[in-house]
């Protein structure tokens, strides 16, 4: 497998890490390194590992042996609240707390960290979504549509400026006319801000045109790690090759 970006250039790094559940081998020995200001998609089939590597990052899931790096600071030796606090995290749900406005709750991590521009901070983040303050700022989440829920999600996620963000399946719950709209939203902010970004998503298209580089995981292990032109033009395993035969972009 073609080496990826070493650890110094990195501001996320796996380097052998390895979880089991019982019997079941999720992670077997996983090396990724993911560039500063690079998005990172992880593609595979369900059980694949994908969201089990991403949650490793945030302390959500703690391995068995390896390490992992978020900053350069070692995930295991942090506090894990903290850490928690300082990388943006959107899951398919949105997970917007229901009896808290649309204001307050992009302003949740900000405020937990204790800024006393947390409803300024939080109003930014919503303005840089499309969602303006003085049009949605009030509402509740059950006055929004899936797509407008996850823009709140996301404006919640980057409402305290982290340099990370993990996105796990965060459009993979909407229609297809909404998820190219919130896909556009995230593509535009990233021409704006200087995130560096892991994304889970089964669907390769959406890998293809919004990830740098992309990691093919089957059983817990890295098939290969490319721009989407090598794994069309150079698949290293035949399993890739297939992948990318199934998804219909080869």
């Amino acid at each position: 497998m073609k080496r990826s970006p070493d650890q110094a250039q990195s501001l996320l790094h796996a380097d052998g890490v390895e979880k089991r559940y019982g019997g079941v081998v999720a992670l077997d020995g996983v090396n990724l390194a993911v560039p500063r200001g690079s998005c990172y998609a992880l593609v595979g089939e369900s059980g694949s590992g994908k969201t089990t590597l991403l949650r490793t990052f945030n302390a959500m899931v703690r391995p068995d042996a390896g390490s992992v790096t978020v900053s350069g600071r070692r995930v295991g030796q942090s506090d894990p609240v903290a850490l928690r606090r300082s990388v943006g995290y959107v899951q398919q749900d949105g997970g917007l707390l229901p009896h808290w406005t649309i204001e307050r709750n992009a302003a949740l991590v900000p405020r937990l960290n204790g800024r006393p521009d947390s409803a300024e901070r939080a109003r930014a983040a919503l303005d840089l979504v499309g969602l303006a303050q003085t049009d949605f700022g009030g509402r509740w989440p059950k006055e929004l549509s899936g797509g407008q829920r996850q823009r709140v999600a996301l404006a919640r996620a980057l409402a305290d400026e982290p340099d990370v963000l993990l996105l796990d399946e965060p459009f993979g719950a909407l229609d297809a006319i909404t998820r190219v709209e919130v896909q556009r939203v995230f593509a535009r902010l990233r021409g704006r801000l200087a995130l560096t970004v892991l994304l889970v998503t089964h669907d390769m298209r959406e890998a293809f045109e919004l990830a740098d580089a992309i990691a093919v995981m089957k059983d817990g292990r890295v098939e290969q790690i490319g721009p989407s032109s090598a794994l069309l033009n150079d698949p290293e395993t035949d399993y890739v090759r297939e992948l990318m035969l199934k998804a219909g972009v080869a």
